[in-house]
């Protein structure tokens, strides 16, 4: 499948630039940053915009920064093969290096970007396809049409959100630094998501997100990711657990979950905070987590394996996070 023709491509310098031209172009506009999402969308004619917005250039949204005193800041466009070699954020956040290391391919890798993986456009069987795929299915809400084929007769999209750097940033209590004509403003990464398939984020389209920002409360927290797919070399999540704990004398002084891939957003479990907080982790314990997790999984038919399945490796996978992290193991990834 060929590209869709588009009048120009924009290359700004500075952050400034590529928000004016948002900004100018409105909704006619696509940014791209590392492309391993945009571009097959764009072949699938999901977008046809008339200008994309090359925002590859602009320096200094690139690399991994120690603040003294705050924390770190990476940089939107740091591609995950440069977090997963970051030996800061391996010392200081592991669950998100561990996260990083399970995108895709180490292609893709080499090429998509954390602010990409943040913003990554939701999935499911009947949206992303081929023109020709959607036009026969008589389209969907989420494009062209007025159906859901995920949950027949709703008038909600469900789409699933499937990015793995989320989950271990929303354990991480990251914000997010976004760039509007009215200058900048940070957020905390978990009031970004809608929960909302077809308008998942809480992106203008003038606005450009341009860094994350991890706390130095959040730092030399032991973490795991642990995620589900069909091809281990490639594929997307379809379910994905990640854990930071830190424990005092033996006993959990902190601990936070995140799930992605069974909803429209990734959802911090916040009951599972409340559960371990001042205990020491067992098998049951690890059980009644991973069996809350569950319940927060909203998985419905939008891949190739059954909602019922990934639901219940959202319970696996959460307990043996759990586990796992509790005892400082290495991570074997799925």
């Amino acid at each position: 499948m060929s590209l869709p023709e588009f009048k120009l491509l924009l290359r700004p310098r500075t952050v400034e630039e590529a928000v004016g031209l948002l900004a100018k172009h409105a909704n006619n506009i696509r940014v791209l940053a590392g492309g391993t999402d945009l571009i097959p969308s764009m072949r699938q004619k999901l977008f046809e915009p008339q200008y994309v917005l090359d925002i590859r250039h602009i320096s200094e949204l690139k690399g991994v920064h120690p603040r003294p005193g705050t924390g770190v800041e990476i940089g939107a466009l740091t591609t995950h093969t440069t977090l997963e070699r970051s030996d800061l954020l391996r010392q200081r956040y592991p669950v998100l290096t561990e996260a990083a290391g399970t995108v895709a391919s180490p292609l893709l890798r080499n090429m998509g970007t954390i602010g990409g993986n943040i913003c990554l456009d939701t999935r499911c069987l009947w949206y992303n396809q081929s023109l020709t795929w959607r036009k026969a299915c008589g389209f969907c809400i989420k494009k062209d049409g007025d159906l859901c084929h995920v949950a027949p007769g709703g008038t909600k999209c469900w789409a699933a959100f499937s990015g793995d750097t989320p989950p271990a940033l929303l354990c991480l209590n990251a914000e997010i630094e976004i760039a509007s004509p009215s200058g900048m403003r940070r957020v905390p990464l978990r009031e970004f998501y809608t929960g909302i398939g077809d308008s998942y984020r809480k992106l203008q389209a003038d606005e450009l997100l341009t860094r994350v920002f991890l706390p130095d409360t959040s730092a030399y927290y032991h973490g795991i990711y642990r995620k589900l797919r069909i091809r281990g070399s490639i594929d997307y999540p379809l379910a994905g657990v990640a854990v930071v704990l830190k424990r005092s004398n033996g006993h959990v002084a902190d601990a936070r979950l995140a799930i992605t891939a069974v909803n429209p957003a990734p959802i911090l479990i916040v009951g599972a905070t409340q559960m371990l907080a001042g205990k020491v982790i067992d098998e049951s314990l690890a059980d009644a987590v991973g069996d809350l997790a569950a319940k927060t999984a909203k998985p419905l038919t939008t891949s190739a394996l059954t909602p019922e399945y990934r639901r219940e490796m959202i319970r696996v996978f959460t307990k043996r996070a759990v586990l796992a992290v509790a005892n400082n193991e290495s991570l074997v990834r799925h």
